[in-house]
């Protein structure tokens, strides 16, 4: 099936009214008597942001037929654990910029993003149980550990030059493409979907979220500070080895390699302009993007296996907008 890689703001204006629906019920759903918890909240909330997880489960619920309201509230669920995952990765991480703004721990302090955190989550949890499907109610279960479990692996990566590709896609495939696989698989569920297509869907959004990380670990070498809303080098600082790092070790010489190893190991960003041109200069950004578009492959063979439609067609086009992202 050919793809057409127009611009994604066409797969999102099929579903624009559906999430102007998604945010009014999140800003009503953020309510609380604890003035501190919607402030945060809405803070992060409001920076913005791609929507896509939401986005994707909405497309994939037009993609199947499914029109039912239940579409709205479970699309500011996976939102909701989506931006409960952000302030927590903020603390741990100690960053101070996201989305081109401080960061909510930089603004209101750790102790409040990390407790508003959980706010989110749980009140995810209430909405989900609101819809009352079991399988659904399963599927983010599962998510929310499977996340819990990447985070944890990526902290204990932190620093380790030694992580190979294995490791790595290991650590994005639980710490970022669940929840874009859960929110595809939902609409499956929502829709009845026999268990080849549910397949289908689930493979798509685990491809699609795999390919979103890879290309967002690009950019961290190759993008800029002003389009990506974050500082360059931000990944080294925290001491992460991306796969741009792994695949420039390998590709380097024994004294590039030393270099790159040694500022995992201390998390240092004094010679990022030079690792970069490691990074450039060995080819890992071509490996990468190589890696990117192996998912994205991927992803569109999934989505290929539903009956065509407006909804089809825009999730083949976010699956080949991607190779094209540079923010």
């Amino acid at each position: 099936m050919s793809v057409n890689t127009s611009s994604t703001a066409e797969a999102v204006a099929l579903i624009a009214d559906d999430m102007r629906e998604v945010d009014r019920l999140i800003a009503k759903r953020l309510s609380s008597d604890v003035p501190l918890v919607g402030q945060v909240a809405q803070y992060i909330i409001s920076a913005g942001g791609k929507r896509l997880r939401p986005a994707l489960l909405l497309l994939m619920c037009g993609a199947l037929g499914q029109r039912s309201p239940e579409r709205f509230t479970l699309a500011a669920v996976v939102e909701f654990i989506h931006t409960a995952t952000l302030l927590h990765d903020d603390v741990v991480d100690d960053s101070t910029l996201r989305r081109g703004r401080a960061t909510a721990n930089e603004a209101f302090g750790n102790p409040a993003s990390v407790l508003v955190g959980d706010f989110l989550y749980s009140r995810a949890f209430q909405m989900m149980v609101e819809v009352g499907d079991m399988r659904i109610m399963q599927t983010l279960a599962e998510a929310t550990n499977v996340i819990a479990e990447g985070e944890v692996m990526q902290l204990v990566n932190m620093h380790d030059a030694s992580l190979d590709e294995a490791g790595y896609l290991r650590v994005i495939r639980s710490k970022t493409a669940k929840l874009f696989e859960a929110s595809a698989r939902i609409a499956a569920i929502l829709a009845g979907s026999t268990p080849e297509i549910e397949r289908a869907c689930a493979d798509y959004g685990q491809a699609l979220g795999t390919a979103f990380q890879v290309i967002d670990d690009v950019l961290d070498y190759d993008g800029a500070p002003e389009e990506m809303g974050k500082n360059l080098g931000d990944d080294l600082r925290e001491g992460k080895c991306t796969l741009p790092l792994i695949a420039a070790m390998r590709r380097g010489t024994p004294a590039q390699r030393d270099t790159i190893r040694v500022a995992i190991e201390n998390g240092a960003v004094d010679n990022i302009d030079e690792i970069i041109a490691i990074v450039r200069e060995t080819g890992a950004l071509e490996i990468t993007r190589e890696a990117a578009a192996a998912e994205a492959q991927r992803a569109i063979e999934a989505i290929s296996q539903l009956s065509p439609n407006n909804n089809t067609k825009a999730l083949l086009q976010l699956a080949a907008q991607l190779l094209e992202r540079r923010s």
